[in-house]
């Protein structure tokens, strides 16, 4: 493989793996050559088979939501990172926060931190693909589905103090009935108990008397 081969297969891409490029070709002279290109500063190695075109070859910026998918396939963005991206928090957050059901790790790569908070598989759900900037797609929690997350990953969470410190907003975005029914299908106590805290604070941001 040429680099004018690896720029018509992967110039569109936000990044990519060894073995999508070495399809029908040798995969060992393919890494090699890809290690050419890391050390000559053509290509960025983002992990571990994962590498992403230095900025100057790239037809698109890479969407750091679309990475983290990457980085780990049974995953998806949620927690801070997409309550932020909902407008739903007022804070801007630099690291990218997924829900995975492998094991828990924190990623650092040359584009950003990337975090991964472990779930069971009975709360892997409430998720969705999103089209984000220049066609590229993601799998991010729909709004209520993130908030119960960072509830369920947090510790002493389900009080009105902590709910009052996430400093909700956007109100409109959350349907207080899909929270609800997220709650309930997941059989939790605790998430139960948030949900009555969230639809107070949210009646309150909505002018109603309680």
């Amino acid at each position: 493989m040429n680099f004018e081969n690896l720029l018509n297969k992967a110039s569109g891409l936000s990044c990519f793996t060894v073995r999508f490029l070495a399809a029908g070709q040798n995969i060992s002279q393919v890494r090699l050559q890809i290690s050419r290109w890391v050390k000559d500063g053509r290509l960025v190695k983002l992990h571990k088979g994962l590498y992403v075109l230095a900025e100057p070859y790239r037809k698109i910026t890479p969407e750091k939501f679309c990475i983290a998918n990457k980085l780990k396939s049974a995953s998806y963005i949620s927690l801070q990172s997409a309550l932020a991206f909902y407008g739903l928090i007022p804070e801007y957050v630099p690291q990218i926060s997924s829900v995975t059901t492998g094991r828990p790790q924190t990623i650092e790569t040359p584009l950003g931190r990337f975090d991964f908070r472990n779930v069971g598989k009975k709360f892997f759900y409430g998720f969705k693909g999103i089209e984000l900037a220049t066609g590229q797609n993601a799998f991010v929690a729909c709004p209520e589905k993130s908030l119960l997350d960072l509830v369920h990953l947090s510790p002493g969470s389900d009080s009105e103090e902590f709910i009052e410190q996430l400093r909700l907003q956007n109100f409109d975005k959350i349907n207080k009935n899909i929270l609800f029914e997220f709650a309930d299908k997941s059989d939790s106590p605790k998430l139960k108990r948030a949900c009555k805290y969230i639809e107070k604070i949210i009646q309150r941001g909505e002018g109603i008397e309680l």
